[in-house]
């Protein structure tokens, strides 16, 4: 390349020291700048064509990653799958234990929040009167009956404490008697209004000359009432101590001033029917009930030992997923393979 570059600077020099007309001068020039322009365009396509390969072996490097990328990917899942297993299985088993225990009576436990977190899935034994009047409805929930789906509610009431037996609860506890029909929750709706009638009958003043009459009525009424008190028969239960349910991000926020429970949280539960913040929540699972009144159903005790994901569905998505890694890493190769047999 300096060779030509010596002999067209010699041709150009020689021309140069001839005499030329005017604008000869020029075209000289002009032919030795279209060379020369020529000359650099060369050598740049040669630089570039140089620099190519360079590019894309770096390109195809970053390809490769791309392409094991999901197999990496899917193998990690699926090996998050089987710490997810081990979990289950030791949350279960735990559960099992628990619930083999020994029944414990809460007739003269204290309820901290300490002794409540010692509780949970161990079962209890409390004897209480059931009210009725203050208690909460949580759904809807659906029931199948004999292959029919049927929507109802879960009704949560307060046990309390029976004057004078030193074997009933001597602190409120809210027990999860089971599921109930939607019926159920709609004539508790109804209860009030007719308690608020009755109320307002009797806010009626009397006349002067019937006072007296009237007093002996009221009397009689009040020891009608605590006659039939005294006759309501007390309740044993026996459940499993719970706690709050952790609702998933499609589940709404509950509504105490509506009336509207669609989750299980003990606390608030327990400020609404009145009662303090760590009262004990226990699950009714006696299966002793009478078939005449068989609402409310309580809860299966299976039930406690059973999630929606069971360490065999953790086993199949692992499965799935190390199959899946496989099959997109073997995908990956044979994608490389045919630019390796080339080079």
């Amino acid at each position: 390349m300096a060779s030509n570059l010596r002999a067209k600077t010699a041709i150009i020099s020689k021309t140069l020291t001839r005499p030329r007309p005017a604008g000869a001068f020029y075209a000289v020039s002009s032919s030795y700048i279209s060379t020369s322009s020529a000359d650099t365009a060369a050598s740049a396509a040669a630089s570039s064509s140089s620099q190519s390969p360079h590019d894309k072996e770096k390109g195809s490097k970053w390809t490769r990653w791309f392409l094991f990328l999901p197999g990496a990917i899917t193998f990690g899942l699926g090996t998050w799958q089987i710490f997810r297993r081990q979990d289950k299985i030791k949350v279960l088993d735990y559960r099992l234990k628990r619930l083999e225990m020994e029944p414990l009576k809460l007739n003269g436990m204290s309820h901290s929040s300490e002794i409540l977190e010692t509780l949970e899935f161990r079962r209890v034994v409390c004897k209480g009167v059931f009210d009725n009047g203050r208690s909460i409805y949580i759904g809807p929930r659906s029931r199948s009956i004999c292959g029919v789906t049927e929507n109802g509610y879960y009704v949560i009431t307060p046990l309390m404490r029976i004057p004078g037996d030193a074997e009933s609860v001597q602190s409120p506890v809210l027990v999860n008697r089971g599921w109930v029909p939607r019926s159920w929750r709609d004539k508790s709706f109804e209860v009030p209004e007719d308690r608020e009638k009755s109320s307002s009958m009797d806010a009626v003043p009397a006349p002067p000359n019937e006072q007296s009459w009237w007093r002996i009525f009221q009397s009689k009424k009040q020891k009608t009432v605590k006659d039939q008190a005294s006759a309501i028969t007390s309740v044993e239960v026996i459940g499993v101590a719970r706690g709050s349910e952790k609702p998933s991000i499609f589940v709404p926020a509950n509504d105490p001033n509506s009336g509207q429970w669609f989750y299980v949280d003990v606390p608030a539960i327990a400020v609404s029917c009145g009662l303090p913040k760590d009262t004990l929540l226990i699950e009714d699972i006696n299966e002793n009930f009478n078939p005449s009144n068989p609402y409310p159903i309580p809860k299966d005790v299976n039930s406690l030992i059973h999630s929606s994901v069971m360490p065999q569905d953790h086993l199949n998505y692992t499965l799935t997923w190390y199959s899946l890694s496989a099959a997109v890493t073997f995908m990956a190769f044979k994608r490389l393979k045919p630019k390796i047999s080339r080079r």
